[in-house]
């Protein structure tokens, strides 16, 4: 499978454009696109709902029973804000969703026993599914004078979501076929599993036995990361800690002055499915050349941690990839020691004291080492997603907190 830096579908011009014009949230709650495709550029409600995909869900978290168990269907169709309703109906966001507590109530509950049958139309978006409470999504107006929906923040202490148990899975269907992923980019909490069928049968995102506590125990015994561990509810990834006040700002400063340092005086080649590209630092920055150049000013280690800023990764075919692949570099940790990018190895990541803890647990928690750690762990397809151009269903499956 060809990693999706590296594909038409790139990630920047994906899902919703949380935290863009098309979802309106806190500047502090914002959420980057890390889902999929693009919605289908035509077509409306009716043809989406006809060609709508069956949905399982499964409650095996050993921890919660149906009737605590909640779930959201929320995205972007058409270019617009939409919710599914418990019957499958595509329904617009409207600020009169909103209750006398201000918030709306776009809860679906499971059934009282077994599995859960749904229907899910052409969108993009993301399943939540809450655990005890429900969620509190606050219908609002965008920038455009748009109605659209404030999502949960797990990461933000004011967030009204903050002290309740909740995860997502990402997911576009269109005409071209499912393309979904379990993610832990933003947090890591509820343990889920997508199975997809269709032209192939797939699995993403089963952690083996032991695997949550596993994640909370390996990402508290790291000091810099330790805060990033909230009681037993989450595990918040760094980038967003960095935010929060919970995490160094300069904490990959030694190994991205290093990685400068290194390719001043030799070349770091970056292969992409445009071709290779070779760079060295010069002038301060990292320059490349070969399809295109594209060069790129030394990053934060909040760039670092969101593959954003001075990594930020265009869809354009050249600098994108590229940028994609140095950000990968960086989290893995395989930069200085690998001069030919991407490293495919597995057993070559995460190998150095200064790496990306979080990420290293999350990969280490799966039954199949991928994961979605940070925003380009699709980068030589280690991420934990899955994709059919001919899907015949759907199956989220709230796996064991235990054992």
């Amino acid at each position: 499978m060809t990693s999706r830096h590296q594909r038409q579908l790139g990630r920047r011009r994906l899902l919703l454009a949380l935290g863009g014009t098309a979802v309106a949230v806190p500047a502090a709650a914002a959420v980057a696109p890390y889902a999929l495709a693009g919605t289908p550029e035509d077509g409306d409600t009716r043809a989406a709902a006809a060609a709508a995909l069956p949905l399982t869900i499964v409650n095996d978290s050993g921890s919660f029973g149906n009737a605590n168990v909640h779930v959201y269907i929320v995205g972007n169709q058409d270019g617009r804000q939409v919710r599914v309703t418990p019957d499958g109906t595509l329904a617009p966001i409207a600020l009169s969703d909103n209750g006398p507590d201000g918030f709306t109530d776009y809860a679906i509950s499971l059934a009282g026993s077994g599995e859960t049958r749904l229907s899910l139309p052409q969108m993009s978006g993301r399943i939540y599914v809450s655990l005890g409470e429900k969620l509190r999504f606050k219908a609002v107006t965008d920038g455009n004078g748009n109605a659209a929906l404030q999502y949960p923040a797990g990461w933000v202490t004011s967030d009204p979501n903050y002290p309740v148990l909740h995860d997502c899975a990402e997911f576009t269907y269109n005409a071209a076929g499912m393309f979904c992923n379990t993610t832990m980019v933003d947090m890591f909490s509820v343990p889920l599993s997508i199975r997809l069928t269709g032209a192939k049968d797939q699995t993403a995102g089963r952690l083996r036995a032991g695997g949550r506590a596993a994640a909370f125990a390996a990402v508290r015994q790291v000091a810099e990361f330790a805060r990033l561990v909230v009681d037993d509810t989450r595990v918040i990834a760094p980038g967003h800690g960095l935010d929060a006040g919970l995490f160094a700002k300069d904490y990959f400063a030694p190994y991205i002055d290093e990685v400068w340092s290194t390719y001043t005086g030799r070349d770091l080649s970056v292969t992409t499915n445009a071709g290779t590209f070779t760079g060295r630092v010069r002038g301060e920055r990292f320059t490349f050349d070969g399809p295109a150049q594209v060069s790129f000013a030394k990053p934060s280690t909040r760039d670092v941690l969101f593959c954003d800023g001075n990594l930020a990764a265009p869809n354009d075919g050249t600098t994108g990839p590229v940028a994609a692949i140095l950000g990968a570099g960086f989290n893995r940790s395989t930069l200085i020691g690998h001069p030919a990018q991407p490293t495919t190895d597995a057993a070559t990541f995460y190998r150095t004291g200064l790496t990306n803890h979080y990420a290293k647990a999350m990969h280490a928690a799966t039954e199949d080492g991928k994961a979605y750690g940070f925003a380009f762990d699709d980068v030589a397809d280690f991420a934990s997603y899955i994709q059919d151009t001919a899907p015949t269903g759907i199956r989220l499956t709230l796996t064991p907190f235990e054992n």
